[in-house]
């Protein structure tokens, strides 16, 4: 008699909130973005201290210039090297910067060409490190799992965002700007080891993919055919167009024109931190329930109808009379934003050639974070010139434009994450 082998049942694919490798990318991320809240706290103090506010404002604003012009090739840098080498090596020359800069400021003081130095070098740095940590989820997970990575990704800013802040003011309370910059630097070095421990999965080409040709070409080749690629791209080309449509109507309102409205409102500095708050605790939600749920049917239909209603949250929160109604409405917009947000960049990973992620995710952070902010002071201008509601209700209509792109995009329409 002979005994039919039975099969082996394939190995069930571990979650990614119990998978060690993402918890030691996630540990690295949360501490590293930690010590980028307390650096910022730290450099703005340093420049208030140092010059006139408008001296300032100038340090605090020159990363933006290296940032926006080499977003770009840090894609391709992320792309060629590899996404983990590359968020190492920024990391570390993020962490001697910080530090060194401590050493100068313990030793001298607070100098505005120093400040304004260590602002450039930082930016710079950044246009090669938010790239490549946007791509290496893909080469640490399975494709069905980026969604709850996404969440946990949010879930870390949120938590950089209320322990960062005030372990600055602590920093800078306990030693003045020099011991803020060092607690900075000592938070970005932890990121370093947990970086190196995690362990990258091999790049498997696309059929269509020629490895020879790939090595041939040049960076500026290389940065053509990202763009062109992202362009072709029948779900990656339509969600560009609504990350930066979604990116200009929200950037201005909840920033500048949440402060002027607090003022105009009579709830002071307390009443917008409440407002704050209310956004921060909905992102929050989202981004747990994320994490938890892992997957979302219908996606992009989802992520589409979440960007026009949170686009209408937007525009009525300049119009709601009472603080407590402004925070329940900024916990809309931050649970809707959170969620859209969250599906954007989970579509972005796993629709994306891993070839070519570096690429799309420095595409996507250059709409993000190198155009956005030009509209915060288009927004405080026209504020001045209209009044907060018509400025809330036009810049709602250019973010629920793109909640319009996403519904009117079929391929993106019907986009699914993988299960």
């Amino acid at each position: 008699m002979t005994v039919a082998p039975t099969a082996t049942p394939p190995a069930v694919a571990r979650p990614a909130h119990r998978d060690p490798q993402v918890l030691r990318w996630l540990g690295a991320y949360t501490s590293s973005m930690i010590g980028d809240s307390v650096y910022y706290v730290a450099l703005s103090w340093a420049a208030v201290q140092a010059g006139s506010p408008a001296q300032a404002g100038l340090v605090m604003s020159a990363s933006a210039l290296p940032r926006a012009l080499l977003m770009l090739g840090g894609g391709v840098l992320a792309d060629r090297l590899g996404p983990r080498r590359v968020v190492v090596g920024s990391d570390t020359v993020r962490c001697a910067a910080v530090l060194a800069v401590a050493a100068l400021l313990y030793a001298t003081g607070p100098e505005l060409w120093l400040l304004a130095v260590l602002a450039l070098v930082f930016g710079a740095v950044d246009a090669v490190f938010i790239p490549a940590v946007g791509a290496l989820p893909a080469r640490i997970t399975g494709k069905d799992q980026l969604a709850r990575v996404q969440g946990l990704r949010g879930l870390a800013i949120r938590c950089a965002s209320v322990v960062g802040a005030p372990l600055g003011g602590l920093g800078v309370a306990a030693g003045g700007a020099a011991a803020a910059f060092a607690l900075a630097g000592v938070l970005i070095a932890v990121s370093v080891p947990l970086l190196v421990s995690v362990r990258v999965r091999d790049r498997i080409p696309d059929d269509g993919e020629d490895t020879e040709d790939s090595a041939s070409r040049t960076a500026w080749g290389d940065l053509r055919d990202g763009l062109a690629y992202v362009r072709r791209h029948r779900v990656l080309g339509p969600l560009m167009l609504a990350i930066a449509l979604g990116d200009l109507g929200f950037v201005g309102p909840l920033n500048v024109g949440l402060t002027l409205l607090a003022d105009q409102r009579g709830w002071g500095a307390s009443g917008m931190g409440w407002v704050l708050a209310g956004f921060g605790v909905g992102a929050g939600v989202a981004s747990l329930l994320l994490a938890a749920r892992g997957r979302v049917p219908h996606a992009g239909l989802v992520a589409g109808w979440a960007v026009l209603a949170g686009s209408v949250a937007i525009g009525a929160l300049a119009h709601v009379p009472h603080l407590a109604a402004a925070v329940g409405v900024a916990l809309l917009v931050g649970l809707l934003a959170g969620l859209s947000g969250a599906l954007c960049g989970a579509l972005l990973q796993t629709r994306s050639d891993p070839a070519y992620l570096g690429r799309v995710t420095a595409v996507a952070s250059l709409v993000s974070l190198g155009f956005a902010p030009l509209s915060m002071p288009v927004t405080a201008a026209a504020v001045g010139a209209w009044g907060t509601g018509p400025v809330f209700v036009v810049s709602a209509a250019i973010c629920g434009l793109g909640g319009v792109v996403v519904l009117c995009a079929r391929d993106l329409r019907r986009a699914e994450l993988p299960g």
